[in-house]
């Protein structure tokens, strides 16, 4: 008989002892159903199961966490990606499509979802729908695992009565940004590489090579030469500072991920990534493809439109398009033009306001609104085509040179010792 796993909802408790323990149960349907649960003791959690409506078959003190069998969460394991939640609503869509019921569907998707996290929220989901909630109530109850975004396109279908259509739209969305976003590692890849292997080089140079040739040159006596100075002090300040730019390494990351979505430092990060020489159009082309994508698929789906401008501002990933979409919000609530307020924000060329205008004077907006996603995709890869050819001979002649740099530096004293001696 299939089995699934699902975790009742758990009520808070005080006391600080509790015990975990791993139970089977027969659910209304008189399917066998395995979860784990907290309570102070087994008497606890038959009570608690049986007020859920469900027969308890056994009831065991979980053995995990104790011991060498404790449970190890690597970093980003409890991550659900873009990637899980695509694979999901294109499975959902085909289930839905096919007559199978949300409750039946959920729980297949649980149970083959390669995500431990998405699988144990879509549990939750399932008992939430199994109670009478609407599916996207239940979704929005997990803010951190399922975006804005989706949860307002399903209420939005769930309404109309076109579910599967939405979640066809929804599969279609998240699987564009995941290939927009193997794009931009494609083209991140190279220079990040050469590079950590250009700080890698040169540390281990400053580190464990000049100062042999540092301890050489004094025995040698003389005045080294001025790059040699320079190379031998920088040497002699990173053996004295490396223990702190190691700490700063490691704590640096994780400071960034916890202050880089704040307003402040986001109204600062955001207009400077645009102003970048060579990476800035490449950003902006990126953010319009995503504004453009998201607002066409949302309006598509039918939700309102001062709905939709609200998400996709924030799921823009750009503080500068973020205002942008507030303003077009201010001027659709005094009855104007949506394309209207684009023109005064630079960051929206010309030919995407005057699409969008034509799109909204005919009723087309979100066909248009792709038109101009699927032109900015294509903009994508040839931009980043183009920084991969010309980054990768920068990228080896900036390393060349560093290296050359600081092995001529190192040989300049020897070979005046070899005039002296001449």
């Amino acid at each position: 008989m299939a089995t699934a796993t699902r975790t009742p909802t758990r009520t808070p408790q005080k006391n600080s002892k509790l015990k975990t323990f791993d139970y089977a149960v027969r659910d209304r349907t008189g399917k066998l159903v395995k979860g784990t649960l907290e309570a102070n003791d087994a008497t606890a959690v038959v009570t608690r199961l049986k007020s859920q409506g469900m027969a308890p078959v056994s009831v065991e003190e979980s053995k995990a966490g104790k011991g060498l069998q404790i449970e190890i969460t690597l970093p980003g394991a409890g991550r659900v990606t873009l990637k899980d939640l695509a694979l999901m609503s294109r499975q959902f869509a085909t289930m839905v499509s096919s007559g199978l019921s949300l409750l039946k569907a959920l729980t297949i998707l649980s149970e083959q979802t390669e995500s431990k996290k998405l699988a144990e929220t879509l549990q939750v989901v399932r008992g939430e729908v199994e109670t009478g909630t609407a599916l996207s109530t239940a979704l929005a109850k997990h803010p951190n695992t399922f975006p804005p975004l989706m949860i307002n396109m399903v209420r939005a279908g769930e309404v109309g009565g076109f579910l599967d259509q939405v979640l066809v739209q929804l599969a279609e969305n998240f699987e564009a940004e995941v290939k927009l976003k193997a794009k931009i590692k494609s083209a991140m890849t190279y220079p990040v590489v050469v590079f950590v292997i250009a700080i890698v080089a040169v540390v281990g140079m400053l580190l464990f090579i000049v100062p042999i040739f540092a301890k050489m040159f004094s025995d040698m006596g003389g005045t080294l030469p001025l790059p040699t100075q320079i190379l031998v002090s920088l040497s002699s300040g990173l053996r004295v500072t490396a223990p702190a730019l190691v700490v700063l390494a490691v704590v640096l990351p994780v400071v960034w991920r916890r202050i880089k979505n704040r307003p402040a430092v986001r109204n600062v990060v955001d207009p400077a990534l645009l102003r970048l020489p060579v990476f800035g159009l490449l950003v902006q082309k990126i953010a319009l493809s995503r504004f453009s994508r998201n607002l066409g698929t949302m309006l598509r789906s039918g939700v309102p439109i001062l709905q939709s401008l609200e998400i996709v501002g924030g799921a823009s990933g750009n503080v500068v398009l973020e205002r942008a979409a507030n303003d077009v919000m201010e001027s659709v609530r005094q009855g104007r033009s949506l394309a209207g307020p684009l023109t005064e924000h630079k960051v929206f060329p010309p030919m995407v306001v005057q699409m969008m205008s034509v799109g909204e004077d005919t009723g087309a907006l979100d066909q248009m609104l792709h038109k101009i996603s699927d032109f900015y995709d294509q903009e994508v890869d040839a931009t980043t085509e183009a920084l991969t050819s010309l980054i990768e001979p920068l990228m080896i002649a900036f390393l060349g040179g560093i290296i050359g740099a600081m092995i001529v530096a190192m040989y300049m004293p020897i070979f005046g010792v070899f005039e002296l001696i001449q």
